[in-house]
């Protein structure tokens, strides 16, 4: 039965996807892709349209380095709804609402979409992955009993295969499914993440900061190319800020295992972790902590400022992924009446949505990023614990602020900037004729943009020098 927002009644906590996630495009050079918009178009009936692209010259910082490179530039043009136009976005969620910074995020994103244009509504059917329920059948219950112009299915399996036919089926409907390995689509089938893991490299810069011991563990559920993309740029982060910190990592072996997650977490804290993070979905590893007095690193949402989840005396540094930018790209598209759209969207932190100064959200801000460090409900280096401010050097902060800085614009990305040299530990992709790289293989040269293909679907191993705790 779909579940109109105004009435859902929550079922019981999980959390998200089976799915693996994304990690997508940068060009060469600098993308710069904010959408400018006033924010008189959030009452007025219009927003920003598809925009046009041009090519210009333009000198950024870029570390201690000033470098001249090409700039993509992003012009918009408004796009004006059509009076007594509803866009619906219907949301096949694979998971439940309640407990969740994933399909619960992604709730809070359309609620705020809703806000921001009277124009928009949304509906849902929530635990259809979880329940067993045909995907192609919520679907089709959201376009036909609600008039779903936009059909979002929040884990890979909520969308992969079905949404392949059921598009063929609504060639004006706009599907879009999260990516994990599998990237196919179809004209009107789109592929959409967020570049979360810009994120967590800052978060890394964070953490290996912070910790006393030198010893960061996280407890990750399956192995698979998400977390391993995941722990790359936490990885990476940790040792731009601390080279002689070492990450361990203990596999838990699924998204959801409370348990397992808390021995697992106890496990690492044995080791001497005192910085803790996690790729599960249950609130187990920051209760553990909590217990055992010591920094916790969130993951996915603020958990603080939006869910109620711990303190800043725990929780160092989160991040937010404001899945409402992604949504409104491609309401931007549909509203455009794109018939060809792009069929792969991976936003990062240079793209965002204009708010009002007044929005009840991020008070005082102007955009909001795709993703960006989140906590407590304060942003960039606010959003670090104050308490964990204190024992960050002030040319760590300055680090922080500069790489969030260029992020935001499109001028730096860890995976680019970095070498990746693989472990030796990781799993095998016979289907992709991929082995694990040998320990100490040099896979991508410092200076290279990795293709999304890679990132998405064959970075299948750990990079050398985190630790396996077996």
């Amino acid at each position: 039965m779909i579940k109109e927002k105004e009435d859902r009644k929550f079922s019981r906590n999980f959390s998200r996807r089976e799915a693996l996630s994304t990690a997508g495009k940068v060009a060469a050079g600098v993308i710069i892709a904010g959408v400018v918009a006033g924010v008189g178009g959030y009452y007025a009936g219009s927003m920003a349209g598809a925009p046009a692209t041009v090519t210009e010259t333009k000198t950024v910082a870029a570390g201690a380095a000033t470098v001249t490179v090409p700039t993509t530039v992003t012009q918009t043009k408004t796009v004006e709804v059509v009076k007594g136009l509803k866009v619906v976005m219907g949301m096949v969620l694979g998971g439940y609402i309640e407990g969740s910074t994933w399909d619960g995020r992604q709730i809070k994103a359309v609620e705020r979409l809703k806000q921001l244009y009277p124009w928009f509504d949304y509906v849902y059917d929530e635990g259809v992955v979880l329940k067993g329920k045909d995907p192609i059948s919520s679907a089709k219950d959201l376009i036909t009993v609600s008039g779903a112009n936009i059909v979002f299915g929040s884990w890979e399996p909520a969308a992969i295969p079905a949404f392949h036919s059921v598009s063929q089926e609504y060639p004006d409907v706009y599907f879009l499914g999260i990516v994990g390995s599998d990237i196919s689509s179809q004209r009107n089938f789109l592929r959409v993440f967020i570049r979360q893991y810009q994120a967590m490299y800052l978060e890394g810069l964070v953490a290996g900061a912070i910790t006393q011991t030198n010893k960061i563990g996280i407890a990750v559920g399956p192995a698979c190319v998400q977390n391993w993309r995941r722990m790359a740029a936490f990885y990476l982060g940790i040792k731009d800020a601390n080279p002689n910190a070492t990450l361990y990592v203990k596999y838990v072996g699924e998204w959801y295992d409370p348990p397992k997650e808390r021995e697992v977490s106890q496990s690492l804290v044995d080791l001497g972790v005192d910085v803790l993070t996690h790729y599960t979905d249950s609130v187990e590893p920051l209760k553990v902590a909590e217990e055992r007095g010591i920094w916790f690193v969130g993951k996915d949402s603020d958990i603080v400022g939006l869910y109620g989840w711990g303190t800043t005396d725990t929780v160092a540094i989160s991040f937010d992924t404001r899945w409402e930018v992604l949504f409104y790209h491609v309401l931007k598209e549909y509203l455009a009446g794109t018939k060809y759209p792009d069929r792969l969207i991976f936003l990062g932190m240079n793209h965002h949505i204009p708010l009002p100064g007044d929005n009840p959200w991020v008070p005082g801000e102007t955009i909001l990023p795709a993703v960006d460090l989140q906590n407590n409900n304060k942003i960039g280096l606010d959003a670090i614990s104050p308490k964990a401010r204190r024992l960050i050097s002030d040319d760590v902060l300055s680090l922080i602020d500069r790489r969030r800085t260029q992020m935001l614009i499109g001028a730096y990305d860890p995976f680019s900037e970095h070498a990746i040299v693989s472990s030796g530990e990781g799993i095998p992709i016979p289907e992709l004729g991929l082995d694990v790289p040998p320990k100490g293989t040099v896979v991508k040269p410092a200076g290279v943009m990795p293709t999304d293909d890679w990132l998405l679907g064959k970075l299948n191993f750990q990079l050398d020098g985190i630790v396996l705790v077996k």
